[in-house]
């Protein structure tokens, strides 16, 4: 075949292919559906960033979601703060949790544009620590990824840390509505310990919380290896440890006291809410989930009892489930779209 008869057949397929495409209003005549339009089509962006904390003492990363319009205008947006569990980092929620692409579908079927902030909380359980940072040596291992002088942090105010260092680092970076009305935090596991105790202890800064699978009883404890479900919180510091696996007693015990019982009752999110309420402060709209296998289900139930006697607005759920990424991929969207909810900007 000639070349010039080759490229008039092939222009000739071309036209045809195009031709058979029916337009959207003769797609819908005929009962398929056309393509989406590019706007459907939008994604937002994941973005790694490393900033230096005072509070903290030390260089700190976070991984930080940009909605599809973000790149092209000027406007400001809301943020939510999505923390990580133990043995935990930043990229967490982005990769396990898919929060990157759940997003991007909640925006094209029409919620609120929002940034979210994924920060790195070691396992530092968001709370300024019942114990002294790092001198000289630590014994904590650091994950592959983070150097020992990054992770064993001298100052370690992990509440102080989210709530003032990542917020004003993000707020100095990023086009955002810079108020509580437009700040929500949520977290899972410790991560929801976090988010429930940091929109308690800063109303200045947050002003709804979500929390999946919380620590929100750590008083009570859960059942592990021999021993039971427990029905009543601990009366002792012997007692509290007990209630806790070996493997995450160095961390709590860092966190909460290891000594003393306290620090755990500074520490407990009812008497968190409980010296809020003495203080004449309102408490901040929670949303609380777990799952009905989850070992820390009577945590929850507890916490929420406790909240709601105080007069705490917790929108709580129970649904099938354990402590695992199937379970919170599956309810991040229900938390997002709640979060949107409460600080899209108005």
């Amino acid at each position: 075949m000639s070349r010039p008869l080759a490229s008039r057949l092939t222009r000739r397929l071309v036209v045809a292919a195009l031709l058979s495409i029916p337009s959207p209003q003769v797609a819908l005549a005929q009962g398929t559906t056309p393509p989406a339009p590019m706007a459907a089509r939008r994604a937002g962006s994941v973005v790694d960033i490393r900033f230096w904390s005072q509070m903290l003492g030390t260089n700190k990363h976070a991984r930080v979601y940009l909605p599809p319009s973000y790149a092209a205008g000027t406007r400001r947006y809301p943020v939510a703060y999505y923390l990580h569990g133990a043995s935990g980092s930043e990229a967490d929620w982005s990769t396990q949790g898919r929060l990157g692409a759940t997003m991007d579908s909640l925006v094209a079927g029409g919620m609120p544009e929002m940034i979210v902030v994924m920060p790195d909380g070691d396992d530092g359980w968001y709370t300024t620590w019942n114990a002294l940072g790092n001198f000289t040596e630590c014994n904590r291992a650091p994950p592959k990824k983070e150097s020992a002088a990054d992770y064993c942090v001298p100052w370690p105010k992990y509440d102080d840390y989210i709530a003032r260092d990542v917020v004003a680092h993000v707020d100095s970076t990023y086009r955002t509505i810079a108020d509580r009305a437009h700040r929500g935090i949520a977290g899972l596991s410790m991560g929801g310990y976090g988010a429930v105790t940091l929109a308690l202890g800063y109303p200045d800064v947050f002003s709804a919380a979500a929390s999946h699978s919380g620590v929100l009883a750590p008083l009570l404890g859960i059942a592990h290896d021999s021993v039971a479900a427990p029905v009543r919180d601990a009366a002792d510091i012997d007692e509290v440890r007990a209630r806790w696996p070996q493997w995450l007693w160095p961390s709590l015990s860092l966190a909460f006291g290891g000594r003393d019982m306290f620090g755990w009752w500074a520490r407990d999110p009812v008497r968190m809410a409980m010296r809020a309420t003495d203080g004449g402060r309102a408490l901040p709209p929670l949303l609380v989930d777990v799952g009905t296998s989850d070992p820390f289900l009577a945590e929850n139930r507890e916490f929420v009892a406790g909240a709601r006697a105080l007069g705490e607005s917790v929108d709580y759920h129970e649904w099938p489930g354990g402590h695992d990424w199937n379970y919170w991929r599956a309810h991040l969207p229900e938390s997002l779209r709640w979060i949107a909810g409460r600080i899209a900007a108005r």
